[in-house]
């Protein structure tokens, strides 16, 4: 990987405590919030990272995604809290690394049982609580309550199939993004790739057209076969086409920015796009841009609609002359989908790590991760670990909501390297999880330990061990190496301490914690 960072200058900032900034600007002006959550999105799926770190000739052009990343703080060593979708999500919203949930492995199941408990601070309460207005727009992912027809319990079944009868879903009861503090939601309970196959509009079903029905959505039924995707058949809209779902979605962002705006208090928008989820259905036009057939495959036809729903909110906020105050943050969910048909065009999702989505390789969780914010962020580069479970201790310190010692306890405050103003406290120690293989992984740098683990998380047994200063690519398993079972031993014995004892990885209290061992 040809790595160029050097090129640009780089922030340097010194550690202090996590909590000593927390109010930095509770007696200020503030500003605005603009969260984008992207679907899949891999480093190489964006032109400016291509051109930049990897000073290469971009397969697919990003211009609203470049134009922002051009003027943000851009970290080289950004992540994804998992290597999938639905825990990360957990992970994103509670500052909360996923063990800590009755769900380790993510709540998968529109119908789950959510993973938030009681005093948890998510995003939205944050924001909320320090007189934000709030909104969710998008993929949720984590769960929900929606009745059993004529009784007072939750259905718990299966999430595909024909439900007729079975639930209720002309209701989401609670488990949502209301409970999570938003104001406002649009939301899709899975995103584009089902199912169940419907909109919801603060708890309620919001058909997609006036001659909509709640129908059993199979490749028989949908206008668009592709559009059931490989998660299966189930309940969802007649209308449904995933093709106009950017558009849909993207059109509710810049009304509740519209709308937030002209109202006296500041707004929070965590904007979660299904893009580019598959199935990778291409609209022919956004916004009079060609879209569909304009990339060498489908799936980066995506980015194109993606790149247009961002500009979409960006106008909104110019439009409202908001941006000036605004900070917005970019990120993925996790790491970008393997391609080989653009592979052999050139493209790299992965950004030319090893690995893909639901990898523990640094490919399935290494994801841009940018933010933007004019007059108050410096545009550069930086190699600053961080992760997308520090946007809420971030966020927290930026609007003034003080953090109890019982929440969001894996998540970093950021605002230090965003602003130049306090000191920021290096994160030395990173607990991660990869995807569906129940793969966990620790890294204290310069090494990375790799350990399999099981459903329940009762045993961790170390599979591979890399030194990315050494070896950024991951081509060299130290793991047999003799010299190299000390900090193996090291590695696995920190993890499952951590672990066991419930500690946060927050640097300031993690480090108290573990001295006392």
């Amino acid at each position: 990987m040809n790595m160029k960072c050097h090129r640009i200058p780089l922030i340097l900032l010194t550690v202090i405590s996590f909590f000593s900034s927390c109010t930095v600007f509770a007696t200020e002006s503030r500003p605005n919030v603009v969260v984008i959550l992207a679907d899949d999105l891999g480093l190489g799926d964006i032109s400016f990272y291509v051109q930049t770190i990897q000073n290469k000739t971009p397969v697919v052009e990003t211009p609203t995604l470049d134009s922002l990343a051009s003027n943000s703080l851009w970290f080289t060593d950004g992540h994804s809290a998992t290597s999938l979708c639905a825990p990360t999500r957990y992970a994103v919203m509670s500052g909360n690394n996923n063990y800590r949930s009755y769900a380790p492995w993510g709540v998968w199941s529109t119908f789950g049982k959510t993973a938030f408990k009681t005093g948890h601070a998510t995003l939205g309460t944050v924001a909320r609580d320090a007189g934000y207005k709030t909104g969710f727009i998008g993929k949720w992912h984590l769960g929900g309550d929606f009745l059993i027809p004529g009784q007072t319990e939750f259905y718990r079944g299966p999430k595909n199939g024909d439900l007729t009868g079975k639930v209720d879903l002309t209701r989401w009861i609670s488990g949502g993004p209301k409970d999570c503090g938003f104001d406002y939601d649009f939301t899709s309970p899975c995103g584009i790739q089902g199912p169940i196959y419907l909109l919801y509009e603060n708890q309620t079903w919001s058909p997609l057209a006036a001659d909509s029905q709640m129908i059993y959505l199979n490749e028989d039924t949908a206008i668009h076969p592709k559009d059931i995707t490989d998660k299966g058949p189930g309940l969802g809209d007649s209308q449904w086409d995933s093709r106009e779902m950017g558009q849909r979605l993207s059109a509710k962002a810049v009304d509740f920015i519209t709308d937030a705006s002209q109202g006296s208090r500041p707004f929070f928008l965590y904007y979660c796009s299904p893009m580019v989820h598959l199935p990778h259905c291409p609209p022919k036009f956004f916004d009079g841009k060609k879209i569909m057939g304009q990339t060498p495959t489908n799936h980066l036809d995506m980015l194109l609609d993606l790149d247009m729903q961002i500009k979409r909110i960006v106008d909104a906020l110019h439009a409202t002359n908001e941006y000036n105050n605004t900070l917005l943050i970019i990120t993925s969910d996790n790491g970008g989908l393997a391609d080989q048909p653009a592979g052999k065009k050139g493209h790299q999702s992965n950004g030319g790590w090893r690995g893909n989505k639901n990898s523990p390789l640094e490919g399935g969780h290494r994801v841009p991760f940018f933010a933007v914010w004019p007059d108050q962020i410096s545009p550069g580069i930086t190699k600053e670990l961080v992760s997308n479970q520090d946007i809420i201790a971030t966020l927290a310190a930026l609007v003034g909501t003080k953090l109890m010692n019982n929440q969001a306890l894996d998540s970093n405050n950021l605002l230090p390297l965003f602003t130049g103003k306090g000191l920021f406290e290096e994160r030395n120690v990173f607990l991660q999880q990869a995807g569906s293989q129940c793969e966990v992984m620790i890294r204290e740098t310069p090494y990375k330990l790799i350990m399999q683990s099981d459903q329940k998380r009762t045993h961790f047994t170390p599979t591979k061990l890399f030194n990315l200063q050494n070896d950024p690519h991951e081509d060299t398993d130290l793991l047999g190496v003799p010299n190299y079972q000390f900090i193996m031993q090291s590695l696995l014995s920190k993890y499952k301490n951590t672990v066991e004892t419930e500690y946060p990885t927050v640097p300031s209290r993690y480090e108290n914690n573990i001295d006392r061992e």
